[in-house]
C-alpha cells in the first residue's frame, strides 16, 4: 500500500500485480496512518468495533451530549472493564464521566452500519492499524483520500478477502459473501499469513516503466529535505 498514492496493490507469486484498489488513509492533521510492515494473518466477517479511547473521548462522548440518543441509533454497547455489556444505563454525567475516564468503554456492532464495514483484516502491530471495508464507499470518488483517523479503508473489501483466501477451498466468493451478510462474526485464521507493507512514496513506477509523481500530502519528503539541508546535503 502507498499512502499518497491512495492504492493497494496486491502482488502475486509472479512477482506481478494481480490486484489493485482504492485506499482511504489517514487525515495529514493529527491521524497519520503510519509506515511499518507486517503480515495479514486473519479475515475478520462481520467484526465488531472497539472504539479507540481517543475517539470515545473527543468524538463520541461530546456527540452523546448533543443526542442523547446517539449510542442506540448508531448501535453501540457500553462495556465495563471486563469487557461484560451493560445493558441498563442512563444518559447522564455519570455516564459521561465514565466514558470520558475509559472506565466504561464503547464497542459498534456488526452490520452495514458499522464503522469498519463487513470485513477486517488483521495485521498486528504496535500503531493498531489494520485494513477493513467501510459504509461510505463514496469517499473512494474523491482524488484525495485522507479522511481516516489512521487505519486503511479499502475499495472493495470482497476482492481483498477472495485473493487473501485464495488457497483456502472452504472459502470461495460465494461463502465470503454469505459471512458477510450472515448473523454471526466469524474469523478466519490464515494457514500462511500474508507480507504487508504501508509505505510512503512520492515518486512511482509502474509496471509499464511510467513514472508518477505524487503529492507529498505529509510532508515527508519536505522535512527529509529539510533535515538534510541543515546537515550541509543538497537535493
Amino acid at each position: 500500500m502507498n499512502i499518497p498514492e491512495f492504492r493497494l496493490y496486491a502482488i502475486g507469486e509472479d512477482h506481478r500485480v494481480a490486484l489493485a484498489m482504492s485506499i482511504v488513509a489517514g487525515r495529514a492533521y493529527h491521524h497519520q496512518t503510519p509506515v511499518f510492515t507486517s503480515d495479514i494473518q486473519s479475515v475478520i466477517f462481520r467484526p465488531y468495533w472497539n472504539v479507540p479511547l481517543t475517539i470515545q473521548r473527543n468524538e463520541l462522548v461530546p456527540q452523546l451530549a448533543k443526542h442523547p440518543s446517539y449510542l442506540v441509533e448508531n448501535s453501540y454497547e457500553i462495556l465495563d472493564m471486563r469487557g461484560q455489556v451493560i445493558l441498563n444505563f442512563q444518559n447522564d454525567q455519570k455516564l459521561a464521566a465514565k466514558l470520558q475516564s475509559g472506565e466504561w468503554l464503547l464497542r459498534q456492532r456488526p452490520g452495514p452500519g458499522n464503522s469498519l464495514g463487513l470485513i477486517k483484516f488483521e495485521l498486528p502491530n504496535p500503531y493498531d492499524v489494520y485494513l477493513h471495508g467501510t459504509p461510505a464507499p463514496e469517499l473512494f470518488a474523491r482524488s484525495r483520500r485522507d479522511f481516516s483517523h489512521g487505519c486503511i479503508r479499502v475499495e472493495d473489501p470482497v476482492a481483498l478477502a477472495v485473493w487473501i483466501l485464495r488457497g483456502n477451498p472452504a472459502w470461495p466468493e460465494e461463502r465470503i459473501r454469505e459471512a458477510m451478510n450472515g448473523d454471526e462474526t466469524l474469523r478466519v485464521d490464515l494457514q500462511k499469513p500474508i507480507p504487508a507493507w504501508i509505505l510512503y512514496g512520492t515518486a512511482v513506477v509502474q509496471e509499464d516503466g511510467e513514472v508518477h509523481f505524487l503529492k507529498d500530502i505529509y510532508g515527508h519528503d519536505a522535512a527529509l529535505e529539510s533535515a538534510l539541508e541543515s546537515k550541509g546535503h543538497r537535493i
